[in-house]
């Protein structure tokens, strides 16, 4: 029987604060065991493969136990506090070990239930993130529904209102596939559940459908032979450094090498006298319409970009594989990739193609100083078309760019320098860069490629074809 000491503790466990994540690290703890807690307070800050999210907690009481140091990856559904909502002493002032509660069996998550009018919490989360993740997902959700099913499932479960709910069996994972290929399995008669996935992040394609009902083939049984002994890997602690993979890094990492080896990377360079873009950027910093913006070459650059894309449409699309179909994109979300301490981030500016030149101006400001705060949330990162990367900055000449996962091009923006350049029949310096963009070949061809660049290419040059091209 279950005494009042276990009925006041309640466990608050990892939610899924992303895209059917797996699992999140615990970087840095709030609070301590005998604690004070109010509804909506932040007690620890995690980092999934996508973001750094701060959670926030869903009652008010005192810490009992945190059950994972810092540093710790847990995964998403395992409790990682306890606490103690019956108004009575914290943990520091008790002697016997935490009460355990049992664990419900995973389930889908409840309707949200309705707060009153004035209740206190407001769970934000806030932090940053990218890429794509090299754990298994679960049926995709955004982030917000996700965190607030998984905030509402625990209060349901735990909520001090009634008995705890008996264990129930957890149902089974949906499989992932496309919608052709579950009916290609229909057709076939093959149990989704029965077929081992090949496609990224466990996705079953058409090929794993089509193996499940060949015939095996025949296996010969090798020879028994004693197992070679596994080398143990050994380094010199004085003179190297280890640094584990995970995070941020680890999903940009997985998503470069899923790009690289993907799409097919086709890059052209073109070298562009920018010094009337310059002229203009100076005249800009002076216009009271934009007072208080940051208005810098990235701006121009940006929306010469999707003037580019506006007069070459067919360019912002993607690949859809399962489907064999090419997907055109009637919207410009444009990312702006950024090096954080954590690691490359690309948030996207949406709907980027239907912003003025000072709201474009206001969202390229946010999305810098957000980047360089650590707050870019994970959804800022989703849905990118196209994207640019300065590289100039870091006095970079120019690149070849890799293609942010699920995008169809990347512009890489060299370093703006004075060089001698024939200007008027006379060698004259003026402000040069070189531009490089990275393209699908599966979903643009060089003909297609070449004039975007070069619409790119000519506004710079001449940035009245921004009105006179719009």
């Amino acid at each position: 029987m279950t005494t009042m000491t276990e009925a006041s503790v309640r466990e608050f466990k990892m939610p899924d604060v992303g895209e059917g994540l797996t699992e999140a690290e615990i970087l840095k703890w709030y609070v301590k065991p005998g604690d004070t807690v109010t509804d909506g307070q932040v007690v620890c800050e995690v980092e999934t493969a996508k973001a750094a999210v701060e959670l926030p907690i869903p009652y008010d009481g005192v810490v009992r136990d945190l059950h994972f140091p810092e540093g710790t990856t847990v995964d998403v559904g395992t409790s990682i506090i306890a606490v103690d909502v019956s108004g009575g002493a914290g943990a520091g002032a008790e002697t016997a070990a935490p009460a355990e509660v049992p664990a419900p069996a995973k389930a889908p998550a409840p309707a949200e239930e309705k707060k009153p009018e004035g209740s206190g919490r407001q769970p934000v989360l806030v932090g940053y993130g990218v890429a794509t993740s090299s754990t298994k997902r679960r049926p995709r959700k955004g982030p917000e529904v996700a965190v607030s099913q998984a905030s509402t499932a625990i209060q349901t479960e735990l909520n001090g209102h009634g008995p705890v709910a008996e264990p129930v069996e957890a149902p089974k994972e949906r499989p992932l596939a496309k919608p052709p290929v579950r009916k290609l399995a229909k057709d076939l008669g093959v149990d989704l559940a029965t077929v081992v996935p090949s496609g990224p992040d466990g996705i079953i394609t058409r090929e794993d459908v089509h193996a499940a009902v060949a015939p095996p083939a025949p296996v010969e049984t090798p020879a028994v032979t004693a197992p070679t002994p596994v080398p143990v890997p050994t380094y010199d602690s004085a003179r190297e450094t280890r640094i584990p993979i995970k995070g941020v890094r680890k999903a940009t990492a997985q998503a470069m090498v899923n790009s690289a080896f993907t799409a097919p990377h086709v890059t052209e360079f073109v070298t562009v006298d920018v010094t009337r873009t310059m002229k203009l950027v100076e005249e800009l910093k002076e216009d009271k319409e934009f007072a208080g913006l940051r208005v810098n070459p990235l701006l121009l650059i940006a929306k010469a970009l999707l003037v580019a894309i506006r007069r070459n449409p067919d360019v912002n699309a993607s690949w859809d594989e399962a489907a064999q179909e090419i997907v055109l994109k009637h919207y410009v979300n444009l990312g702006i990739a950024a090096a954080t301490p954590r690691g490359l981030i690309v948030p996207n500016i949406k709907d980027a193609h239907a912003k003025t030149l000072p709201e474009l101006a206001g969202a390229l400001g946010e999305l810098v100083s957000t980047a360089r705060e650590g707050k870019t949330s994970p959804a800022a990162m989703q849905g990118g078309t196209v994207t640019i990367t300065n590289v100039g900055v870091f006095g970079v000449d120019t690149g070849t760019p890799i293609l942010n996962p699920g995008e169809s091009a990347i512009l890489a923006v060299g370093a703006i320098k004075l060089q001698p350049w024939v200007h008027k029949g006379k060698v004259k310096p003026r402000q040069v860069t070189t531009l490089a963009l990275s393209f699908d070949h599966r979903l643009v061809d060089g003909e297609l490629g070449s004039k975007v660049l070069a619409d790119v290419a000519a506004i710079l040059e001449q940035p009245k074809r921004l009105i006179s091209w719009a």
